[in-house]
């Protein structure tokens, strides 16, 4: 009997940064979603799932930096693979996800002040606070998944609010990338985390600063259920176009 040939693990595509440049140059419109207006996060999320992703992640953020409401309605409407949603924990975000449903959650701290999301989740220091959202994106249908640092509280406090998926932070290892001692000690906890996540009936999901220079490195980290990657993917396709960064990133993950 041949053994089964391993899964490939799930691409997400993080489709923010479309959103960014579009409000770098009409945020003061009334109105800054559909129509002329461009580039559309929307039809970049489309064709990157023509291109075989298997998911566009969208962060809706408090402050509306980037995705606005409306664009996360459209994807709602439009998407025919699943609708991650990146989500604060504060109670007007978590209403609005429960009306919603989208096909997944991912809680993730959010700063007033940063580019992107830096660092993962305090599970541990508002695990009832936590345990209580996962608990009611459950009674809704929707997957909710915690963005969290690779360390070993985490990831218990992870698994004691009830949630199915943890994402790992792949940020520290990302920012090590001139230091292959602190590098390698990163993939390390990363590793470590995986398992211990898995062991805790966990689904691990991994996300932040992945490109097309680390991701062989972060294939090395067990378990991987699925990776969400944003900025490199946009990145390339404003040199190739979206299709051709998609089935790269794609061909990266089947080791080829």
């Amino acid at each position: 009997m041949h053994n089964a040939k391993p899964r490939r693990i799930s691409l997400g595509v993080n489709i923010d940064h479309a959103a960014t440049l579009r409000q770098a140059r009409y945020r003061e419109m009334p109105e800054t979603c559909g129509g002329i207006i461009e580039p559309d996060p929307v039809h970049i999320a489309l064709l990157a799932e023509d291109a075989g992703a298997d998911g566009i992640t969208a962060h809706m953020r408090e402050d509306l930096r980037h995705i606005q409401e409306r664009d996360i309605l459209r994807l709602r409407e439009s998407l025919r693979t699943r609708l991650n949603l990146e989500m604060s924990c504060e109670e007007s975000i978590v209403a609005f996800a429960l009306r919603l449903r989208p096909d997944s959650v991912c809680l993730v701290p959010e700063k007033r002040a940063e580019v992107s999301t830096e660092g993962g989740l305090d599970v541990a220091g508002q695990l009832g606070r936590i345990s209580g959202i996962a608990g009611r994106m459950r009674d809704a249908g929707i997957t909710a998944s915690l963005f969290i640092d690779p360390a070993p509280e985490q990831v218990a406090a992870a698994a004691k609010t009830g949630a199915p998926c943890v994402e790992l932070h792949t940020g520290a290892f990302a920012n090590a990338r001139r230091d292959p001692a602190r590098r390698e000690a990163e993939l390390s906890r990363l590793r470590r985390a995986a398992g211990q996540a898995v062991n805790l009936d966990l689904t691990v999901n991994a996300g932040h600063g992945i490109n097309y220079h680390n991701v062989r490195e972060i294939l090395s980290i067990p378990h991987l259920n699925e990776l969400n990657i944003g900025h490199s993917i946009l990145s390339r396709a404003l040199l190739h176009g979206i299709g051709p960064a998609v089935h790269e990133m794609l061909a990266l993950l089947r080791g080829e």
